[in-house]
């Protein structure tokens, strides 16, 4: 892990994105499957994020047309790892826990093609 941070912050950001990165993966597989496809994966991805979806149905706008729903809802999760988690940590800066999720995806791959000899 990259920075001094208490593992329960790197536990709530590891879920949040998590949680954010299904809902932009079920808007993925929407674009090739129906959301009642008897395709295995698509059933996971809506039956654990249809909770989500409607929670948020209060502050979802009705214009938004249903396929795009859950890329609505990964934007609050976005909005909360990015702005309101430094910010309720008490950095000065914005994004100053940018995505340890992503980062540490990032550095596992680069250390996998990095070992790799072409």
């Amino acid at each position: 892990m990259s920075g001094n941070f208490h593992p329960l912050v790197y536990f709530i950001d590891y879920l949040l994105g998590v949680i954010m990165w299904t809902l932009i993966g079920r808007v993925a597989m929407n674009i090739f499957q129906k959301e009642d496809s008897e395709f295995f994966f698509m059933k996971i991805f809506v039956k654990y994020t249809n909770p989500l979806i409607k929670l948020f149905k209060p502050i979802t706008p009705s214009f938004i047309i249903a396929p795009l729903v859950p890329i609505y809802v990964a934007w609050f999760f976005y909005m909360i790892r990015f702005y309101f988690m430094p910010w309720v940590l008490g950095y000065s800066v914005m994004g100053m826990l940018s995505f340890p999720l992503e980062s540490e995806i990032s550095r596992q791959i680069y250390q996998f093609f990095n070992s790799i000899k072409f």
